[in-house]
């Protein structure tokens, strides 16, 4: 299927739901976000946790409410029709998962864009670290984890990771490479035993699909925007929209624009 090449025609291509798979590898060397949607009552309890956790949930765009356009990262996009598939959640309850939300779209909602390790990912193959999710056509694994995120009123739980196996020789150079991209999660936050952060079985993810490790790989863990639908669960506020794990909102920013030299 042809997309065409620029976010704008990978959007226009989804907002017409001619796709609406996942978007790992595609518009590379932009930046792609995770998205929270929330009403107002709600937005500013998650703006807080938002800040107390830029890990996870490093902010790139708050819209005003009821302004489905992110035109700080997007002119002209649409939140509502422009990203692959989305989750509906009521009550901590995931309740559909649908490829667009004008029906669902309310005058008080607030949308949250937020940094993604996407972003980094072509760095890491420009420095040679492989990215078997690619090689194997798959959305990346990820796990929630034992690792507690910091509460903001009625928000908290657990944060979620996504998981690369990484050559052991390449692991310092995949450090050094993701530590400078802190707007879309930087750092991993652990290397080598799942178990020491919650994580029963590597082959088992919560969300995405499990990729192979091979001999002489370690697993390595970086924060994950998939952390609000974790704590979506945990703190049951009455309505949140996210993205689906996987298929995220493709911005116009190139991602050298969230990279710290």
């Amino acid at each position: 299927m042809e997309l065409g090449q620029t976010p704008k025609e990978i959007r226009q291509a989804i907002r017409q739901a001619r796709y609406t798979g996942g978007t790992g590898g595609l518009a590379p060397s932009y930046v792609q976000a995770n998205l929270v949607i929330l009403p107002q009552a709600q937005a500013y309890d998650f703006l807080v946790f938002c800040q107390r956790n830029p890990k996870p949930c490093p902010l790139i765009e708050v819209t005003d409410p009821g302004n489905p356009e992110p035109a700080g990262v997007a002119r002209g996009a649409d939140l509502r029709t422009d990203v692959p598939r989305y989750r509906i959640y009521r009550e901590g309850q995931l309740e559909a998962e649908v490829t667009d939300i004008v029906t669902e779209w309310r005058e008080d909602f607030v949308a949250f864009l937020l940094g993604c390790s996407f972003t980094f990912e072509q760095a890491l193959l420009q420095a040679g670290v492989p990215l078997r999710h690619l090689e194997e056509n798959r959305i990346v694994p990820m796990w929630r984890t034992s690792l507690a995120c910091r509460p903001a009123g009625i928000f908290r739980g657990p944060m979620v990771v996504s998981m690369r196996p990484v050559p052991a020789p390449l692991i310092p150079r995949a450090v050094t490479v993701t530590a400078r991209y802190p707007m879309a999660h930087g750092a991993p936050v652990h290397i080598g035993t799942p178990a020491q952060i919650g994580i029963a079985d590597v082959r088992k993810p919560d969300w995405g699909e499990a990729v192979t490790i091979l001999p002489g790989e370690e697993p390595v863990f970086w924060a994950c925007g998939v952390t609000p639908q974790a704590v979506a669960l945990e703190a049951r506020p009455p309505l949140v929209i996210t993205h689906a794990p996987g298929h995220m909102f493709i911005t116009d920013l190139p991602d050298h624009a969230l990279a710290v030299l």
